[in-house]
């Protein structure tokens, strides 16, 4: 995995320009730390950092390739899981290659194919392309949006980059955010709207999407979405498919030049790639694989059961490591280093985001790092099949806006009158929720209950399930660590959204399917374990520690957060009795503690970034 940046710009010699492309380039210095790169043309300009994973020394960035009386230049993140088969394919084709990296096939995929090169393509990428003689740049991010692709028009510019860190360190790109983008600060909070960049010069290329830029202006085009099928296998067929299909893909995605773990919850999700792995690893005579476990100090004496969480990590992480024999490391993290990470995923996600589960996400990673170059995770397996309570709960599918938006109403009132008139909070939520359902591929035939079963899907698929892949990929590339996430694979996205519910439950439990298809690879312990998300601390220590930072910034009149809230509001909550680690203030994303930590991101952002509100 890499970063990578870059612009265009016809009306002048960018070659003079090399201290802004090492400026763009140096932000994204931790998602590459092994080597850096840049190129740069009369109208085009590329830069690279680079984490190596396969082909260490041939695969350095910018890479340049010529054919006939062309030159191709590519800078690319990502990885391509079917490497080996579109390169023996393009040596049959008179291709020739010097290195053993996919960067390299990438670049002839597009090359000898085209734009359709994209059809071909099994992996999680983004990536820009110059073609020297036809003076243009194509740009593409794979289907489900795995890696991330900011761009930028603003003053004639076109820029893009892997993070809105390096856009915003061109001279051209202010820091600007108008009312939408603090509608989704303050109202979506992490869960962004696809395309959203929040800032006012900033959009993101959607998943599935690809764009040409030319002297022409911009064209962006849609080469892979969602879409409604009928569903003609049985319940036996269903799990056999979902379960080839996961082996397949956890053992594409084994591949690398450096250490692979696994990241182990003794969940379901978690678990099923785990042990595919470690059975992949015993078969090829590779010896036990590494899995890595997060959990915070005193947890086992503050946990207490609730319907978010039914249950704690440790006595299933511990059946599944004794299971497969893996090497396992805990990892634990204590309060005071838990709340001083919450600037530091603020700098590697550019924005605020999902508060202490951002800051013990990286430093989860941190500690991965020391051991381990590549993860695998099990992001997206509780959106594609079905997996939080939302899907099983009434008030939830009948609410007629986002399951995750359902207290809207509070999280307006936490906005300052002035701020909350200008952005219109309810109204942005509800248009948004519009925008959304407008997209759904229906089929004809369906029942009400169907179709409303593939709304929630779709949703979740289009709309939350980014917002976890932006975290994963942000919190981990900030410190080098390459996270691949098999539930993504587009084969299996692709296949389950069609599944039909009563299929997708079979057994009548949520993850049916899924349950069913892990039958004999995973012990009946972990295959009828209740779904438990991401492990948050239960130590009243970091309550009183948010609520004491909180409490610093509210009482600071220079901070940049007070003209945005209802400061007296805010400040009730910080003394209620409620304000505890089990009470959702927003809907099931989060907690007292969350919502105090999310302040206090917010805050960090406005003045860390320089945010101008206009």
């Amino acid at each position: 995995m890499c970063g990578i940046t870059g612009w265009i710009d016809w009306t002048k010699n960018l070659i003079q320009e090399s201290e802004s492309l090492e400026r763009m380039t140096d932000t994204l210095a931790p998602r590459g730390p092994d080597a850096s790169g840049t190129w740069i043309t009369t109208h085009c300009a590329l830069g690279h950092r680079r984490l190596s994973v396969m082909d260490p020394a041939g695969g350095a960035q910018p890479m340049i390739r010529d054919s006939g009386d062309d030159t191709y230049v590519i800078v690319y993140n990502g990885e391509l899981y079917n490497a080996p088969e579109l390169k023996k394919e393009l040596e049959q084709r008179g291709r020739r290659f010097t290195t053993t990296c996919d960067t390299e096939v990438l670049l002839f995929a597009y090359i000898e194919w085209g734009m359709a090169c994209l059809d071909r393509l099994n992996g999680i990428f983004a990536f820009a392309i110059w073609n020297g003689r036809e003076e243009n740049l194509f740009l593409a991010r794979d289907r489900v949006g795995v890696k991330p692709l900011f761009i930028s028009q603003i003053g004639g510019l076109f820029l893009f980059g892997s993070e809105p860190k390096a856009i915003l360190a061109h001279p051209a790109v202010p820091s600007d955010v108008g009312p939408e983008g603090l509608a989704e600060v303050f109202m979506n909070g992490p869960a962004r709207t696809p395309g959203q960049g929040v800032y006012r010069h900033l959009s993101e290329l959607l998943p599935g999407q690809y764009a040409v830029v030319d002297r022409s202006g911009v064209k962006t085009r849609t080469y892979w979405k969602l879409e409604s099928r009928q569903h003609t296998d049985n319940v036996d067929q269903t799990a056999e498919h979902v379960r080839w299909l996961l082996k397949d893909t956890v053992h594409r995605q084994l591949a690398s030049d450096v250490p692979v773990c696994t990241l182990l919850s003794g969940g379901l999700d978690s678990s099923a790639l785990t042990a595919i792995a470690a059975a992949h690893y015993k078969s090829g005579g590779l010896g036990s694989i590494e899995t890595y476990s997060v959990d915070y100090t005193d947890n086992d004496k503050h946990f207490k059961a609730h319907a978010f969480q039914p249950n704690s990590d440790a006595p299933f992480i511990q059946i599944m490591s004794d299971y497969l024999g893996s090497r396992h490391t805990y990892i634990q993290f204590d309060t005071p280093e838990l709340a001083g990470s919450l600037d530091a995923a603020v700098t590697a996600r550019d924005l605020p985001g999902m508060a202490d589960v951002d800051g013990s996400l990286y430093l989860f990673c941190r500690e991965i790092k020391k051991g381990a170059t590549v993860a695998i995770s099990g992001e997206a397996a509780d959106e594609i099949f079905g997996g939080y309570p939302w899907f099983h709960r009434e008030e939830a599918l009948n609410a007629n806006t986002f399951p995750w938006a359902l207290s809207s109403v509070m999280r307006s009132e936490l906005l300052s009158p002035d701020v909350a008139a200008w952005i219109k909070p309810l109204e942005y939520v509800k248009d948004r929720y519009s925008d959304a359902i407008a997209e759904v591929p229906h089929l004809d035939d369906e029942t009400p209950e169907q179709k409303r079963m593939r709304i929630m899907s779709y949703l979740n698929i289009t709309r939350f399930m980014p917002t976890l892949l932006d975290r994963k990929d942000r919190m981990s590339m900030a410190v080098g660590l390459e996270v691949r996430v098999p539930f993504c694979d587009h084969r299996l996205v692709d296949y389950v959204f069609n599944i039909p519910w009563e299929i997708k439950t079979s057994g009548d439990r949520e993850k049916g399917i899924l349950r069913r298809a892990l039958r004999g690879i995973l012990p009946d312990d972990i295959l009828t374990r209740k779904k438990s998300p991401y492990p948050k601390t239960h130590n009243p220590n970091y309550l009183t520690a948010v609520q004491k930072r909180l409490t610093a910034v509210l009482d600071d009149p220079s901070s940049p957060l007070l003209p945005l809230i209802n400061v007296k509001k805010v400040q009730e909550l910080i003394q209620s009795t409620d304000a505890s680690s089990n009470i959702p203030w927003f809907g099931q994303l989060m907690s007292g503690p969350q919502l105090f930590a999310y302040l206090i991101q917010v805050n960090q952002w406005l003045q860390t970034y320089k945010v101008s509100i206009k």
